[in-house]
């Protein structure tokens, strides 16, 4: 006869020991025919009735069921321990707006409930990942996790997690710690928190010298001196303080993990460096225009920037924009005004200084060829590029750049930059090479 088998240690008598709360009951989980845990809880309905009715109800518990899935219940306890590691997140966040991003998605993004392979079930926000679940179970083993099984199978580390599921993590003592492509895919602050804090402590010194390198070489490519740049002490004193940075190792550091872009620092050094370079005033000249008659000729890069005619304008290489995209104009001191997406990484610093932003559009009969920057996600296979390109030449884009790189969980990154003529044709390409076999995320690069 087919029977079910009670989970070893999960036995809890409430009624002999009752809560403070006055909730009473008996817990224990159990295993089904087909080995998925679940919950069995015996009360008279006397204590049914203070488990739903009483002080128990709201302080105790907090019930989550989603149509076809199993009902789980979450105690308050694991609540507080979420609060108390999202407060200690929060302490060690650079970025308040990266901070308030997260809180709001741990909010009041849905919920999935998993199960470990003892039964014990887990909270995570929705499109959790097996990487997340590690983490939640401790920091250890996510640091050292190498794979994992859901409902006994062995699946990707990146797998979407659904109500039910059953998560075995595999862990080796040889890992040599957490991939920077995880923070692609995690979902929870408490993964994403530890992930950075180890790449923080574990590779500062790399960080240091990787930041610096990053910095140099975007420097270059603006149209001054990068060495006057970034040696002048008093310039990067004002980056330290606008960024709350205690030194320039924590700065650059910050820079090499991704903490902050190095766009940021050189946006901030180009600041201070304008102010002490007042030769060319396009700043003045375009506001003296603002106010002439209006005129329509777009500029050769197909914006036409409202009221002003022979305006110097151009596509900011941060986000470049495509005929299509939603953009806006900013002022720049001395070399005209810089286009941008109004989703570009860099439009919060663009916004602090409003009187600068000017209205753009595109030209109605625009002509021509702009660049954009594609991230591809894919499982690796052979010929998996090969066949990328050939969507690429098949909606007629011209390639400008490829970039692959395999990161240890078998895992295509492909960076590809082409010429298109609008955003219609980006979407259309994106699209076709999402239905590439193998292929699961196509993405825009913000900058």
């Amino acid at each position: 006869m087919k029977c079910i088998h009670q989970c070893h240690g999960r036995f809890k008598d409430y009624i002999a020991v009752p809560k403070k709360n006055l909730y009473q009951s008996i817990h224990t989980t159990v295993l089904g025919i087909n080995g998925t845990p679940f919950e069995v809880q015996i009360r008279t309905w006397d204590m049914h009735r203070t488990a739903e009715f009483g002080i128990a109800a709201h302080w105790a518990y907090k019930e989550a069921s989603n149509k076809g899935a199993k009902k789980s219940v979450i105690v308050k306890e694991d609540k507080l321990a979420w609060l108390r590691e999202t407060l200690e997140w929060q302490k060690n966040t650079e970025n308040p707006n990266e901070f308030l991003n997260t809180l709001k998605r741990e909010l009041y993004d849905e919920e999935v409930f998993v199960f470990t392979p003892k039964g014990q079930i887990k909270s995570l926000p929705r499109n959790a990942t097996p990487i997340d679940f590690a983490y939640m179970i401790h920091e250890q083993v996510g640091h050292k996790m190498v794979g994992c099984k859901i409902n006994s199978k062995m699946m990707p580390i990146i797998t979407p997690l659904h109500n039910g599921d059953i998560v075995e993590i595999l862990t080796s003592d040889q890992s040599k710690g957490p991939s920077r492509d995880w923070l692609k895919f995690v979902r929870s602050s408490v993964a994403r928190n530890r992930i950075n804090q180890w790449f923080k402590k574990a590779e500062r010194g790399e960080n240091i010298e990787k930041g610096k390198e990053i910095l140099e070489k975007e420097a270059k490519k603006l149209p001054v001196r990068s060495s006057e740049l970034l040696s002048n002490q008093e310039w990067m004193k004002f980056v330290l303080d606008k960024y709350h940075f205690a030194s320039l190792d924590d700065m650059y550091a910050s820079v090499g993990f991704g903490g902050i872009s190095a766009g940021k620092v050189l946006a901030r050094l180009l600041e201070k460096y304008n102010d002490e370079h007042e030769d060319e005033h396009y700043e003045e000249k375009i506001e003296e225009l603002a106010f002439s008659k209006p005129t329509y000729k777009p500029s050769k890069s197909g914006v036409i920037v409202k009221g002003i005619d022979n305006c110097l304008v151009k596509l900011s290489k941060c986000c470049n924009p495509l005929p299509g995209d939603n953009i806006i104009g900013y002022i720049t001191k001395g070399r005209g005004v810089s286009v941008h997406r109004t989703n570009c990484p860099n439009i919060n610093e663009l916004l602090e200084d409003k009187d600068r932003i000017i209205d753009v559009y595109w030209y109605d009969d625009i002509k021509g060829s702009f660049e954009a920057d594609l991230e591809i996600f894919a499982t690796d296979r052979r010929g998996l590029l090969k066949d990328i390109l050939k969507q690429v030449e098949n909606y007629k884009g011209n390639i400008v750049g490829v970039n692959t790189r395999i990161n240890k969980e078998k895992i295509a990154i492909i960076n590809l930059s082409v010429q298109i003529e609008n955003i219609d044709e980006l979407n259309k390409l994106s699209n076709a090479i999402s239905r590439v076999e193998s292929v699961y995320e196509v993405k825009r690069k913000r900058g």
